[in-house]
């Protein structure tokens, strides 16, 4: 019986406790919002100051790739040990030592 007691007070603390609040943020009593910062025009507001920047949250891009395109060689792609390509193709690379002649 006991065991039946302590089910029915944690099923009616965990329904009581999933009740919450639903509305807009408000200060406890007796405190205010900060203050504005220097520099600031208005006030803030509860809404402004819990909705999280574009920096912290950026936009989602929905734009379709339209048609493919090749992608540009990257000279700076090389496997280790070799000589990179140069970006100007009129210019040559020297021979490298391990060349044999």
């Amino acid at each position: 019986m006991t065991l039946q007691r302590v089910l029915w007070v944690t099923i009616i603390a965990l329904a009581a406790t999933a009740c919450g609040k639903v509305g807009d943020l408000e200060p406890r009593s007796g405190n205010a919002l900060p203050l504005k910062a220097y520099g600031q025009a208005t006030e803030q507001s509860a809404q402004k100051l819990t909705t999280p920047s574009v920096q912290a949250r950026p936009g989602r891009s929905d734009e379709l790739l339209k048609r493919s395109e090749r992608r540009e060689d990257d000279p700076f792609d090389i496997a280790p040990g070799e000589q990179p390509k140069p970006l100007n193709p009129e210019e040559q690379t020297p021979p490298s030592k391990t060349d044999p002649e």
